[in-house]
């Protein structure tokens, strides 16, 4: 069997490589308060990027709730996410990286014409230990930037 080695640049976000279960919870000052199961997925195909995957559903074993798709791009002295989500919104967002830290920051988001009114997202994935920590803060539907979800996940692969 033959190893296909990991391209310098994304050696340094090789700490998100696998697959990722947990739970999470979510806020926002438009809805009720929940609670969602959480699986997301990080693997290079190759190339000098990461290839993201994210799906919720409800618990315990309940419906699809939410899922988005997209790339982390490393440039020289950031990274990038490229990200789009089947509710019609589309992301551009570029951060920084701190050892197994990544905090995000959208440059663009990017909506159709039926799409919620998104401003602004931020997103950080940080790693400690065997947990994945993921926390999203949210500007949309003319509230203020505020935290709408946070999940703690374990590597299931």
């Amino acid at each position: 069997m033959t190893t296909v080695r990991l391209p310098e640049a994304v050696e340094p976000l090789a700490f998100l490589l696998g697959v990722w279960v947990g739970e999470g919870r979510g806020a926002y000052p438009t809805i009720d308060d929940f609670t969602y199961g959480e699986e997301s997925t990080f693997v290079c195909p190759g190339k000098p990027v990461v290839a993201y995957r994210q799906q919720t559903w409800v618990p315990p074993g309940g419906p699809p709730a939410h899922s988005e798709v997209g790339f982390l791009r490393p440039v020289p002295g950031a990274v990038e996410l490229v990200l789009a989500l089947p509710s019609g919104v589309v992301e551009v967002s570029q951060g920084t990286l701190t050892a197994t830290r990544l905090e995000l920051v959208t440059l663009t988001v990017v909506t159709t014409p039926t799409a919620k009114p998104v401003r602004e997202v931020r997103r950080v994935y940080e790693r400690n230990g065997d947990v994945l920590s993921t926390r999203l803060d949210m500007a949309a539907v003319d509230q203020p930037l505020a935290c709408h979800c946070q999940s703690e996940l374990r590597r299931a692969t």
